[in-house]
């Protein structure tokens, strides 16, 4: 019995500057947000960010830790496009690759499994090709002669990710209505790091098997945080703090950061300025 349990700190002391991260979720639900600001907190930059993103890629802009973002959108579902992004993608702090959906799973996919790409059609007929030149096609060698966009892997060094439930040994479970391709991240990652909303003993014969979406033989890390994906929903645990998000996309970074995020601050500091915030609007 390998007890894989970690803290914030310890998973982020584990990553270095100019990696490649991929972070889980979808726009603003269930993204691994206390790893996200235990990364913040930290001195890491120079990182390519891998996400279906929402105020992880936000906030990790604003703070000037993304050298190149590789998104299929970045947004906070309730509010269409993340502010916080649009205002450092505008003034070219970053480099981005934008790709289609479908092209973002297939290659994780392809990291999954070992592969250098997969082809698939989507993308085809599209600006796709257009603003990431550097894609290739490939030929079908059968008879239908079709052509395939030749979607390469994405290949990521660390892998975050928020799960409802999980045990000490790295089984994740998710209960709500999307796993959010999670499983992906991990298995495309050299190394997976899975907060969760409670840690359990382990999981019985009465667990749907279809909801252990996390493997423990790809997972590095386990961390409890309960509410480590607010402000974004974590269904059926709690839905999106929506006011509170409403202040981060219009408040000026730095004044947000130095009230929820000030230096040699943690998590426990942070979930009690949101505490006492929501208590002022009272």
């Amino acid at each position: 019995m390998t007890d894989k349990t970690m803290t914030p700190d310890e998973v982020v002391g584990r990553l270095r500057s100019g990696m490649t991260v991929g972070i889980g979720g979808w726009g603003s639900r269930r993204k691994p947000m206390a790893l996200v600001r235990a990364l913040l907190r930290s001195d890491i930059t120079d990182l390519t960010v891998v996400s279906y993103g929402g105020p992880d890629v936000g906030m990790l802009a604003a703070a000037g830790k993304i050298r190149k973002l590789v998104a299929a959108f970045v947004t906070l579902d309730s509010i269409p496009l993340e502010p916080h992004f649009r205002a450092a993608r505008q003034s070219g702090a970053f480099e981005l690759t934008e790709i289609d959906e479908a092209m973002f799973m297939w290659g994780l996919h392809a990291a999954a499994n070992r592969l250098p790409f997969l082809p698939v059609r989507a993308g085809i007929g599209s600006d796709v090709m257009r603003v990431n030149p550097e894609l290739r096609t490939v030929t079908s060698p059968y008879e239908d002669g079709e052509t395939f966009v030749a979607m390469p892997a994405l290949r990521l060094d660390a892998a975050l990710v928020h799960m409802n439930r999980a045990d000490r040994r790295g089984n994740g479970q998710y209960l709500g209505p999307d796993p959010y391709f999670d499983d992906l991240f991990c298995e495309a990652a050299d190394e997976a790091y899975v907060s969760c909303e409670r840690l359990v003993d382990g999981f019985g014969d009465d667990t749907p098997p279809q909801s252990l979406l996390v493997k423990r033989h790809v997972v590095t890390g386990v961390v409890e945080a309960p509410h480590g994906a607010d402000f974004t929903s974590c269904a059926p645990d709690y839905g999106r703090d929506e006011a509170f998000q409403k202040l981060y996309a219009s408040t000026p970074w730095a004044e947000f950061a130095e009230r929820f995020l000030p230096p040699g601050g943690d998590e426990k500091q942070y979930q009690s300025a949101v505490q006492a915030w929501h208590e002022e609007q009272k």
